[in-house]
């Protein structure tokens, strides 16, 4: 009998040992958990086509040593705004959220959500990588591992009732808007900006708290916001109203425990072209939600660039505004705002 116990204690005691890597060569090869959160349903593109596939890549390149774990719609409990502290503080690993999310916290991400400023995605997300490595890796993003940073497709105007043809139109309207820069645009056009994060629009819409929105095309369809407004309005021109700016985000804590191998496999996957490629990705999903619209009968409003030039001149103190606060927080916003256009122009050739 006391053989049977010895060798279950000894049995015992090499299974925590190994699991808790204590034996020679073993620490390297266990398999880490890394827990994503995010604030979109498992279905809506981004997950879908851009952060699964991202989990299962990395989970294949690090030949089943890392494995992610992807929990979309706050599906381990807080608020969209709370997630970028959720990765700062390691309650979850990483993050897929808007730093517009939690006001005045990452100004200079705000640079790419500046009216009329965004061409496409993919070479808007490009500057946005590259800006935020040159400009806010040290300094806005510190002590966080910016793994992405992209933006989405032209933002565009979804409402229920008439439509929004003009400027004039936009009078009184209660408009959903996602960051602040956003909805001090949408007050400058004369709406009444209501700030939610986009799990809350469908709702909203539904009980007559907001009137309408401002969202791009690709995430309309797992919203269903066809069914909810009858007309949408859409910019002619090279540049888009606004689009609001993603990162993907890790603990940096957790990152840094990482062995230099899997460290690399998180790196390969991240970074400029990731970046590009998820922007590009969000935009590619555009025409599809947007031929649901067509499909459902609802009305379009494409405003000519004779329009959109009047649009442009109301926006202009939202830029004015903006570069006086960036001066106030010590930041040359006049600097910033030239060189993201400069990168922007470049990514566009």
């Amino acid at each position: 009998m006391f053989k049977r116990r010895f060798l279950k204690s000894a049995l015992a005691l090499a299974v925590s040992a190994s699991a808790a890597g204590f034996f020679p060569g073993k620490a390297d090869a266990q398999e880490v958990v890394l827990r994503m959160h995010q604030f979109l349903p498992e279905q809506a593109n981004v997950p879908a086509h851009i952060l699964i596939p991202w989990a299962e890549k990395v989970g294949a390149e690090s030949a089943g040593r890392i494995k992610v774990e992807v929990y979309s719609a706050m599906a381990l409990g807080g608020k969209p705004p709370q997630l970028i502290d959720q990765a700062r503080d390691g309650v979850v690993d990483i993050v897929w959220t808007l730093p517009g999310y939690t006001p005045g916290r990452f100004p200079r991400s705000e640079v790419f959500e500046l009216p009329f400023t965004m061409t496409s995605a993919e070479a808007t997300s490009r500057a946005f990588w590259e800006l935020f490595d040159s400009d806010m890796k040290d300094t806005d993003f510190a002590g966080l591992k910016i793994l992405g940073a992209w933006v989405h497709g032209p933002g565009v105007i979804h409402a229920k009732g008439t439509g929004i043809a003009k400027l004039e139109d936009m009078q009184g309207k209660k408009l959903r808007g996602p960051t602040r820069v956003i909805n001090a645009l949408l007050s400058e056009m004369g709406a009444e900006p209501i700030g939610m994060p986009v799990p809350a629009i469908p709702e909203s819409l539904s009980k007559g708290v907001i009137d309408g929105t401002v969202i791009p095309w690709e995430v309309t369809a797992s919203l269903k916001i066809s069914e909810l407004v009858k007309t949408h309005t859409e910019f002619s021109g090279t540049h888009a109203l606004y689009t609001a700016t993603f990162v993907l985000a890790m603990n940096q804590q957790k990152y840094d425990s990482l062995p230099d191998d899997l460290k690399k496999v998180i790196d390969d996957n991240s970074g400029l072209e990731f970046s590009a490629n998820a922007g590009k990705t969000m935009s590619d999903y555009d025409a599809p939600a947007r031929k649901i619209a067509e499909e459902a009968g609802n009305t379009f409003e494409v405003l000519d660039e004779t329009e959109v030039a009047r649009w442009r001149a109301a926006a202009e103190p939202v830029l004015t505004n903006w570069l006086k606060e960036m001066d106030e927080k010590g930041i040359d916003g006049a600097a910033l705002y030239a060189k993201a256009q400069d990168l922007i122009a470049k990514s566009s050739k």
